[in-house]
């Protein structure tokens, strides 16, 4: 991080060395907020110095994204230090949020602001305003905490705004030949196959060229010609052309059926590569993606690049042999003729240097936009229910027809640079056949060759024609697989937000003791969900957490089993920081139970079992039974063998409630996480899914969030919260002797049930 800082910068600070710098950040706009200045803040462990350009205030700016021209010259900046700021003498450093910018402001004897900047320096501010009150109160700074693991929106190298939102890939500066090497690696997995079908491939060229030989050469200027080896045997020509073209069938077959297999196991193995992939990822990636452009990663993305390793490498090869031999063979026979035919090839090689680049952009704007009709199907699909409640039916046709239509634009724009060109490069090389003819046809005339070598020699170009022709179209395979890795490769090396330490320890079995100390979190820059949370729950105690809608309770129990990392404070299970723990023993003795259930395609007995797939049918009935699941079960159609799910048997709230209770049950947790569990359910069912989690709760520390308050009032301890933080806390008898904000909630939940016993 300090490397990045500029040199002139820094050495403006004659006292201060690089190692020194804690963190810094860029200002880019004047205090005044009328234009655009250079002020950076450099944080060390005794003061915040602050230095500035010489240039003052510009009305002007060039952004990340805004190309220089030719005759534009970057200028130069001098740099001058403004002051230093002792960090004993800031009482408080915060940052100001205004309309697509910000102020650092530091509280001294008075408040001051030190720097102004724009939104896309936010997240540095953050960290700025954090570590600077980390270093006041004497606490530690982790090096995690220092790298900057934010997305750019704009390549470093050249500045141009990345085309695709949270993929960090720029199609000028991006290395295809990198890329194409790391492809040749995975390919190292298939060796053996593709060394199979290379060979039988040659094989089936080489046996293939011996035949122009005996049609043209040997059948007319000796067997016809009654000269030569063959003088007058028709009939054993006419045989050795049968076998050589039965060999040569013979080893197409063989390559072919090998191929087929290659093609299988590919598309099976990069499907499983990006799915599994997919699944060590953190929360935050896949709510940044939507459904409909992931779908589209693990299919037609696998699918489009299983064309590298299928027509691609061994083609290829073989190809490139075919020409090879072939033109050897020709430069043999006259090697004349061969370089006229020639003749039109650095025309070839011209037009495939000017159509590359353009046939890659296009197919990757076709792949961006049938990713979002993708998107908008997925999403269209799944509201289904809101969209005929709204009678919105029209409107979602018209939304997919304008996506559809894009689409259709950028596949249109595709296939007509693509059937514009590669006829022209076909008829390109043709032209060389044509030229043969004629200069052949001449020199036959002229007695110079025989008929049968002029037959020899056109079949051999027409031969070639195949080879070059794919060559021609390597274009757009290259174009295919380079943009489909590309994305592959993004989800591969994508580094999950909520990693594991590679020294994780893995606790065998949890106390449930949960410590939160000053917990910060925001999902965005400055703007905190949940500020300087802290409260314990012991081991087998129930802690209750209220509140308003958008208090931030969600948010907390997610942070407590880990699926976001804090951004300030910690959480400690059983004395240990959650970021030290092992992911598989967060995730095997903390279970959750949301008021979102999800219930996968399937049998109501895989579903409980989903927790343990090693459970026998007796843990699945006890799970159930505990969850007041087992009597609703036994009267459906199948039982537990009824399919639920996607195209299966409806289940109400309430039965799906009790499944996921029962998966929890199953799950055996020792920390226990109730998420509204029991909201927007009627009152006869919430008291059964109550009866289910009292018999779950038993024995485990639980956190447990609801908005009817009869449901937390037999919890241990209280939490109330308020705009992201603890408000109130206490026992329920505490809290009401209190007449605060819990005491005003109770009161006005005891109101509405009075008036629903009136109703």
């Amino acid at each position: 991080m300090n490397q990045k800082l500029k040199a002139e910068v820094l050495s403006v600070l004659q006292q201060v060395k690089a190692s020194d710098v804690v963190y810094w950040m860029h200002c880019d706009r004047s205090k005044d907020g009328k234009g655009f200045a250079s002020t950076y803040l450099i944080l060390t462990s005794v003061a915040l110095h602050i230095v500035s350009s010489t240039e003052g205030q510009i009305t002007q700016k060039i952004f990340k994204g805004i190309q220089r021209t030719p005759k534009e010259t970057p200028r130069t900046t001098t740099y001058q230090f403004v002051e230093s700021i002792p960090l004993h003498s800031i009482e408080k450093i915060s940052i100001v949020n205004l309309v697509a910018s910000g102020l650092v402001v530091i509280h001294e004897q008075e408040e001051r602001a030190i720097g102004a900047f724009t939104n896309g320096e936010m997240a540095r501010a953050a960290k700025l305003a954090s570590f600077v009150t980390k270093l006041k109160n004497q606490e530690e700074i982790r090096q995690d905490e220092i790298e900057d693991h934010s997305e750019q929106a704009s390549c470093p190298k050249c500045g141009m705004i990345y085309p695709e939102e949270g993929r960090q890939i720029c199609p000028k500066c991006m290395k295809k030949h990198a890329i194409f090497g790391r492809l040749l690696s995975i390919a190292g997995g298939y060796k053996r196959l593709i060394v199979l079908i290379v060979l039988f491939m040659l094989l089936n060229s080489a046996s293939g060229l011996v035949i122009p030989y005996l049609q043209g050469t040997v059948l007319f200027d000796q067997a016809l010609n009654n000269t030569g080896a063959f003088a007058g045997q028709i009939g054993l020509v006419i045989v050795l052309i049968l076998a050589f073209r039965t060999i040569s069938l013979g080893f197409g077959v063989v390559f072919s059926m090998l191929n087929a297999k290659l093609a299988a196991n590919v598309a099976f193995d990069l499907k499983a590569s990006v799915f599994e992939s997919m699944q060590r990822l953190s929360l935050n990636f896949f709510q940044k993606k939507q459904t409909g452009q992931l779908m589209t990663r693990v299919n037609n993305d696998a699918t489009e690049l299983q064309y590298f390793f299928v027509d691609g490498i061994s083609f290829f090869i073989v190809n490139a042999m075919n020409i090879i031999g072939i033109t050897t063979v020709m430069l043999i026979m006259d090697w004349k003729l061969t370089l006229i035919c020639f003749i039109p090839i650095p025309i070839v090689i011209l037009l495939m240097r000017w159509v590359f680049p353009k046939l890659w952009r296009l197919s990757w704007r076709r792949h961006r936009r049938v990713s979002i009709m993708n998107a908008l199907i997925s999403d269209s699909i799944r509201g289904t229910r809101v969209v005929k409640a709204f009678g919105k039916e029209r409107q979602e046709s018209e939304r997919f027809q304008r996506a559809n239509h894009n689409f259709s634009d950028a596949e249109q724009s595709f296939n007509l640079m693509g059937s514009t060109i590669f006829p022209i490069l076909n008829m390109l090389t043709q032209i060389g056949g044509i030229l043969i003819w004629a200069f052949g046809g001449w020199k036959v005339m002229s007695g110079e060759i025989s008929f049968g070598q002029i037959m020899t020699f056109v079949s051999y170009i027409y031969m070639l024609y195949g080879p070059i022709q794919f060559m021609n179209n390597i274009v757009n395979w290259w174009s295919y697989c380079m943009t489909a890795a590309q994305r592959i490769f993004e989800i591969q090396d994508a580094v999950p937000e909520v990693a594991e330490q590679p020294d994780a320890i893995h606790l065998e079995r949890m106390k449930g003791e949960i410590q939160v100390s000053n917990m910060t979190f925001g999902y965005e820059p400055n703007k905190p969900v949940l500020q300087n949370v802290t409260f314990r729950a012991k081991p087998g105690q129930m802690i209750g957490v209220v509140g308003h809608s958008g208090a931030g309770k969600s948010t907390l129990v997610n942070l407590i089993s880990r699926l976001y990392d804090v951004t300030d404070g910690e959480i400690r299970i059983d004395g240990h920081n959650v970021r030290s723990l092992s992911i598989s023993s967060m995730r095997s003795q903390i279970g959750i139970v949301s008021q979102e259930v999800y219930v996968f395609m399937g049998t109501i007995a895989e579903n409980i079992a989903y927790a343990d797939p090693d459970c026998t049918m007796e843990d699945i009935i006890h799970a159930a039974k505990i969850a007041n699941a087992h009597d609703f079960i036994t009267k459906l159609p199948d039982g537990y063998d009824t399919i639920v799910g996607t195209g299966g048997h409806n289940l109400s709230g309430g039965e799906k409630q009790r499944i996921s209770i029962a998966r929890a049950v199953l799950h055996n947790p020792r920390i226990l996480i109730l998420d509204e569990a029991t909201a927007s359910l009627d009152t006869e069912t919430e008291l059964q899914i109550q009866e289910a989690l009292e018999s779950l709760i038993e024995g485990r520390t639980t956190i447990a969030i609801a908005h009817r308050l009869s449901t937390l009032r037999n919890a241990d301890y209280l939490l109330v919260m308020d705009s992201g933080k603890v408000v109130e806390e206490g026992t329920h008898e505490q809290l009401l002797a209190r007449d605060g904000m819990y005491a005003g909630m109770v009161k006005k939940h005891d109101e509405a049930l009075k008036m629903r016993e009136v109703v």
